[in-house]
């Protein structure tokens, strides 16, 4: 073991776990398999066992960071500047030059080094996560989190978090090819005796009795307890060989395996791919690249104005010209343009986190703003994911209705009636327009008289129930109440500690398993004292959507086969219906009512499950083995279940503001499409009156939309926004339609099988609390609270720092082109030995870029929203941050800076100084360059006013900087409350205002390091100029406004768009049927 795990507390055992009982292990770890860890305990176990993470994971390479910042196109034009400098011998200049190379790799060596590190632990939220059992409840924790002693549970898509010694299993495999390189998943037994066995016996893949870190798992569930974390585990004693990295293809240097040539190719793609990295071309995210492409097309362009520097000077490259030659690469070049945009992100990840959204990908942050379809799932994430069962119906017996419920998971409050449902079966007949004969069958034997028994659950001790407060449980309903307690993987337990209930698992299954507590018929009381035992499990599967068990009674030889899911996947196993004398064959007439009953419950927003069940003999015994087939079959239907899961409070609000940004909200859901459908029209999704047009193209099921070929979905005028019944390839198909109408789409999921969808949208959302690991791997964001709104709330983040990005760029770049007019007409301006004079001199050029523009850059980079940012369509993701505005603003304002900072050198020169230039005043002070040095100075302080200034004209790029802000009665006072309310912009240009005064006056400073002199009256001409300035930037922006140029157009309030968004996306009004009077791409339903 490695010097730094010796640190903390060995994991030693007397003997190896797989060896040891599992009872044995919990005492030594002195914890308990149905309570877990004590929460006091815990983090003085993680200090005493160290952080669950093999040695170097995800540690920042500080050299890399380093290289990084030199290897920057802005550092090597410096490089080439300083040595220009020293090659002129201005060893005043080239140490100026060399101490801001020094200070610039400092100051973002650090930036970034912690941006890093900061991002690494965010993106440490989102690793790889663990189900843990503590104090009684399911946790989910970071799998770094994890000690030994921790409950862990497991089921199908879960990397394994650390070493477990299984304690419970049901048709559990493992994948462990990662540890013993064979591709054949491993089924686990807990029930493995290796007593007599040793350590060097037995090889890692046989012990059945264990689960090992960074496996995953392939089927079935489990729960353990951890015994090895860290380098301790099995994979960390072999943590050396999972450091490697993968190479790109055809980078092999292999001459017998791909060709006499290959190691000539492979290498140049090695050179190739180090010098991408080197210089930022092929890593990062693609605004990185894209900006790392600028930095050296402006290094390329730096060169072209050197060449053409000494072109004007005939190529008689003396001293002089070099050092105009260095003003203008220096000038084209946004020295800081990268350290601001690294530090916007690293600010945008934590305002991300602050909405419980953790990114993984960086480019997802740029992706967000440019989202045009959000493809959701239904429970948990638009709704509450705390489910009730709210109606049982039983076929021959009536309805069970629960009202009144207080708590889900309290099954001793709460009102239970159980009535007559001729009535709505009648009412469903009548909706769905079938003859009488087909009416009366959906009674299905609910013949019996009306009657009514409430019961009120709300005794003192919720463990002693009174027998006289409980329900009469009929035969029928023991029946029902079997399958729903066994076929169920969820617990219900009363605290004793904490006097409140409480539950574990999935939260459809949690609704069921309360409901069977009703009636004291938990599944533990099947099992404890009616001798229940399980004997195999087919989880459930999403593509058939439903899941069994067979359980076998007091060793019995018969077993019972539970059955429950989807009423229209379990309808079809079924042969008969009901039980004892109600019991009947299922015909198509009987099959027509179930659905009826079905429809009725799923119309009241409930999601309706059916529970069935059978007997079954097997002549071998009992064995997980057999196919699902022969077990799914010759079912007895036993009665549905109607759950409701409410819609969180937050989700009609984010759906509405999904459509005024012009987003569409698409529910892709695996319920019943009535349930989906009556949930979507109550968060908005839907229109509430639509008409029976827009219904058949706003609902289908997963079965409509497959049928469909790719050019059937495609003339489709508008893509469903309701898919019911989903399955995993539904979502993939949905994508590839959206992405052939051009849109820009992000798709939550969960589950293994949606890896896929996650991958091919434009944003991978995975959920952070109910959500596989397979699933948070393929993703690019996780929501740490699974909340639709959260999205919404990224979506904004996301819109906001495109928009920041926008204007600090535009800001930097403005001042780079008003810096390049300003020295190529200075060409023209010639001394008396005919060298060109500079009206600017390199080291101003770099305070101005390096100190002036950095931090008001930084401010702008923290502005806040603006107040319409989701009142308008998502902008175009293919065109970038580089829009048609910001190009076109880029010239108007740099020509409008550049001409004021011209035409003042001019006046100072060609005024009182009747032109006279001096001689070498390139070089330093002389009397004959006293005109020159006071017209440098006031260049100076006219641009640095004027690029502090133009920081707050780019807070919007279309509103006045004097009503930044819609009031109506605008003051002196509102202008300064809305230039103050970003108050590190406000400081910046204040500041940066103030230091052009000790940068004019300072003696030394002044005339040997900026060649620029104090001044007098010219300080007039560089506070007009700012006027002159401002004038010329408010004459464009009214222009825009008025003309309607770059006009981004905006969603209405009703949300519809008034034009179509770059995306070719229409936004949807979520309230009337008016919604589909344009859809995607603009084409008329």
């Amino acid at each position: 073991m490695s010097s730094s795990s010796t640190k903390y507390a060995a994991q030693e055992y007397p003997k190896h776990p797989f060896i040891s009982t599992a009872r044995d292990i919990l005492d030594q770890l002195q914890t308990d398999d149905e309570v877990g860890l004590d929460r006091s305990t815990v983090q003085e176990a993680q200090e005493k066992y160290g952080p669950n993470k093999l040695e170097g994971e995800g540690v920042v390479q500080w050299h890399t960071v380093l290289v990084k910042q030199i290897s920057n196109a802005m550092i090597l034009v410096l490089v080439l500047a300083m040595a220009l400098s020293y090659g002129v011998t201005d060893y005043i200049e080239g140490g100026v030059i060399t101490a801001v190379i020094i200070l610039n790799v400092a100051i973002g060596f650090y930036q970034e080094f912690q941006a890093e590190k900061k991002m690494d632990s965010l993106r440490s939220l989102s690793s790889p996560s663990a189900a843990v059992l503590r104090d009684g409840h399911v946790e989910t924790v970071p799998s770094a989190e994890v000690i030994p002693g921790d409950i862990v549970l497991i089921k199908t898509g879960d990397t394994i978090p650390a070493d477990l010694r299984l304690i419970d299993a049901m048709s559990l495999e493992c994948d462990e090819k990662i540890l013993t390189g064979e591709a054949v998943p491993v089924a686990k037994d807990i029930d493995m005796d290796f007593c007599n066995n040793s350590e060097l016996e037995t090889g890692v893949g046989d012990r059945l009795n264990m689960a090992y870190s960074s496996s995953a798992v392939t089927k079935g569930r489990g729960k353990g307890v951890v015994v090895f974390t860290g380098m301790h585990t099995e994979i960390g004693k072999i943590a050396a060989s999972m450091q490697g990295k993968d190479r790109k293809p055809n980078r092999s240097l292999s001459r017998k395996k791909h060709g006499a040539m290959q190691p000539a190719k492979g290498a140049a793609l090695r050179v190739w791919d180090g010098v991408g990295r080197f210089l930022g071309l092929t890593a990062g995210t693609p605004l990185q690249r894209k900006l790392s492409k600028l930095a050296y097309l402006l290094f390329g362009c730096a060169i072209l104005l050197a060449i053409i520097v000494f072109g004007v000077n005939k190529f008689n490259v003396t001293s002089e010209v070099a050092i105009y030659a260095i003003s203008t690469g220096i000038a084209i070049i946004p020295e800081s343009l990268i350290a601001v945009l690294t530090i916007t992100m690293v600010v945008g990840m934590n305002q991300m986190r602050k909405r419980r959204v953790v990114i993984r990908q960086l480019s997802a942050l740029e992706a967000l703003g440019g989202v045009t379809n959000i493809c959701s799932d239904k429970t948990g994430t638009l709704t509450q994911g705390q489910m009730v069962t709210r109606k049982v119906w039983l076929p021959g017996t009536g309805m069970y209705s629960v009202n009144n419920v207080e708590d889900p998971f309290d099954p001793t409050k709460g009102d239970v009636s159980l009535g007559s449902v001729s009535e709505s079966a009648v009412e469903a007949a009548r909706h769905n327009k079938m003859d009488d004969d087909n009416a009366s069958e959906k009674t299905i034997g609910d013949e019996s008289d009306e009657k009514t028994a409430m019961v009120n659950h709300e005794a003192t001790d919720p463990l002693n129930t009174p027998s006289n407060r409980v329900p009469e449980v009929s035969p029928v309903l023991e029946r029902f109440l079997l399958p729903t307690a066994l076929c169920n993987l969820a617990t219900v337990r009363f605290d004793q500690n904490k006097n409140k209930w409480q539950s574990i698992g999935d939260p459809t299954e949690v609704a069921l398993q309360v409901f069977a507590h009703r009636f004291e018929m938990g599944k533990k009381t099947f099992e404890q004292k009616h001798g229940w035992a399980q004997v195999a499990e087919y989880p459930f599967d999403s593509s058939i959507k439903r899941m069994s068990v067979i359980y076998r009674k007091d060793q019995e030889k018969e077993l019972r086969i539970f059955t429950k899911g989807a009423v229209e996947r379990v309808i079809e196993l079924c042969t008969s219906i009901g039980t004892g004398s109600n019991q009947r064959p299922v015909t198509p007439k009987v099959k027509v009512g179930v659905l009826s009953q079905m429809n009725t419950l799923a119309k009241q927003g409930l999601r309706v499950m059916a529970i069935a069940d059978r007997q079954y003999e097997s002549a071998s015994g009992t064995s997980a083995d057999i196919p699902r087939e022969d077990i799914e079959k010759d079912l007895t239907l036993l009665g549905l279940a109607g759950l409701y899961d409410p819609p969180r409070l937050e989700t009609k609000d984010a759906v509405h503001d999904c459509a005024t940004a012009g987003i569409r909200v698409h529910m892709l859901t695996g319920d019943h499409p009535s349930t989906a459908a009556a949930i979507a029209r109550e968060v908005g999704i839907l229109p509430i009156h639509p008409s029976t047009r827009e219904a058949q193209v706003l609902v289908q099921t997963a079965s409509e939309f497959d049928a469909l070929t790719d050019a059937e979905i495609d003339a489709l005028p508008s893509l469903p926004l309701v898919i019911a019944r989903c399955a995993p390839h539904t979502k993939t198909r949905m994508i590839g339609a959206l992405h052939r109408r051009r849109a820009y789409c992000a798709m939550t999921g969960d589950g293994v099988n949606d890896a896929p969808s996650l991958q091919a949208a434009d944003v991978g959302i995975a959920m952070g609390l109910a959500g596989s690991d397979v699933a948070k791997g393929a993703s690019d964001i996780v929501l740490t609270d699974d909340n639709f709104a959260s999205i919404v709330g990224a979506i904004e983040e996301g819109r906001k720092m495109f928009d920041n990005i926008q204007k600090f760029v535009l800001h930097l770049l403005t001042s780079n082109v008003a810096e390049v007019i300003l020295l190529i007409f200075g060409l023209g301006f010639q001394d008396n030995s005919g060298f060109s004079v500079f009206p600017l001199s390199p080291l101003q050029i770099l305070w101005i870029n390096m100190l002036t523009s950095s931090f008001p850059a930084f401010g702008l980079g923290r502005e806040k929203a603006a107040m319409d940012i989701m009142r308008r369509p998502p902008h175009d993701g293919r065109k970038g941050v580089f829009t048609m505005q910001i190009i076109v603003d880029m010239i108007i304002y740099g020509i409008i800076m550049g001409t004021c900072t011209l035409l003042t050198f001019v006046i100072i020169v060609y005024g009182p100084g009747d032109g006279h230039l001096g001689e070498d005043c390139n070089r330093g002070y002389r009397d004959s360059c006293d005109t020159v040095f006071r017209a440098r100075a006031a260049v100076f302080a006219e641009l640095t006013w004027l690029i502090l200034i133009s920081a707050w004209e780019f807070k919007s790029l279309r509103r006045s900087m004097f009503a930044l802000e819609p009031v109506e009665d605008r003051t002196v006072f509102t202008f300064f409350r809305d230039i103050h309310e970003n108050k590190f912009l406000f400081y910046a240009v204040g500041i940066g205002a103030l230091s052009v005064f000790p940068a004019v006056y300072i003696p030394g400073l002044n005339t040997k390091v900026f060649k620029h002199k104090g001044i007098g009256w010219e300080w007039a001409l560089s506070a007009g100029a700012v006027v002159v300035f401002v004038a010329g930037v408010e004459t464009w922006k009214a222009m825009k406004r008025n003309y309607g140029w770059f006009d981004v157009s905006r969603v209405g309030s009703d949300g519809l768009d008034e034009d179509t968004s770059a995306t070719g996306t229409k936004a949807l009004s979520m309230t009337s049927s008016k919604s589909l009077e344009k859809g995607e791409g603009g084409e008329k339903v």
